[in-house]
């Protein structure tokens, strides 16, 4: 075998120069606090920021706890409220804005405008359309209907407003997978007749799949550790705040808060597990309905 050159030696050295300050900052920011993190669950928190191992002592209490089945809950029903719908009026969103209508490039700032705007804005904007006394929403219909205080509402209209915000960032990932289509499939589509309808479950449907089902694990990813949206949304005083609270808002509640770091570090670790086990059933399923095929 030859020796590779100097010329290509020089350039494997400039390679790992390029790449190393990522993969540095993916060591101590990701890598390194993870195993931490992990270290963390398995301890009790002393004074000082010391810590003893107590083994697995934070998981018994953690599975004990009723509270916790009750923000694991809330965050899996967040996801169920957020992602299916969520899903299904981006890709609406994406195949209007790929159609032949004026104005698209303005249409589609418009709906990419809420991921820019910061999550403190929206959520006071928010509050205020929600409020009981003089939202606009109960003003318009003449309801009463506490949004943000009922328990039996407050994770639906939590829900609304992460809807909104996250539909034009995923427009834009499914509009960029539309626009790859070949439009030769859709000029021998209507050659044989198919309607606009036909086309997009034939054609469309199948073809933007990929992007699909990346947006699909992203979405379900970010429901699941959904966070700054409820702390804003709801106060801590707030009656319904049991109702909707989430698993990254008890940790932060007991991290920085109660300053029980080994039980939110538990806390951390469970959500991770639940997003692995989510992921590894999207992977498994997918097999069945994504379409890899040119």
């Amino acid at each position: 075998m030859k020796k590779p050159s100097k010329l290509a030696r020089n350039g494997s050295t400039w390679g790992l120069a390029m790449v190393a300050p990522t993969i540095i900052g993916l060591l101590i920011l990701n890598i390194v606090p993870f195993f931490q993190t992990i270290y963390m669950s398995f301890s009790k928190t002393k004074a000082f920021g010391a810590y003893e191992f107590c083994g697995f002592a934070n998981y018994i209490e953690m599975f004990q706890t009723p509270e916790f089945w009750k923000a694991t809950w809330n965050s899996v029903y967040f996801c169920i409220l957020t992602v299916p719908i969520g899903v299904f009026l981006s890709l609406l969103v994406a195949v209007l804005l790929n159609a032949k209508i004026k104005g698209k490039t303005v249409f589609r700032a418009i709906y990419f405008l809420p991921m820019v705007v910061a999550p403190a804005a929206v959520a006071m904007v928010w509050k205020w359309i929600f409020n009981t006394e003089y939202g606009i929403i109960n003003t318009l219909f003449g309801a009463n209907v506490r949004w943000l205080t009922d328990p039996n509402v407050v994770m639906i209209t939590c829900a609304i407003v992460a809807i909104w915000s996250a539909i034009g960032y995923d427009a834009v990932l499914l509009l960029s997978g539309i626009q790859n289509i070949s439009k030769s499939l859709y000029e021998a589509a209507g050659m044989d007749g198919a309607s606009k309808v036909r086309q997009f479950f034939t054609i469309t449907l199948p073809m933007v799949s990929p992007t699909l089902f990346v947006v699909l694990i992203m979405r379900l990813m970010a429901s699941l550790k959904v966070y700054d949206l409820i702390y804003m949304m709801v106060e801590q005083t707030n009656p319904a705040l049991t109702s909707a609270q989430s698993l990254m808002y008890l940790f932060y509640r007991e991290s920085f808060i109660a300053g029980n770091k080994g039980y939110a570090s538990a806390i951390v670790i469970w959500t991770v597990l639940l997003i692995g086990l989510v992921t590894i059933v999207q992977f498994i399923g997918q097999k069945k309905w994504v379409n890899y095929e040119v």
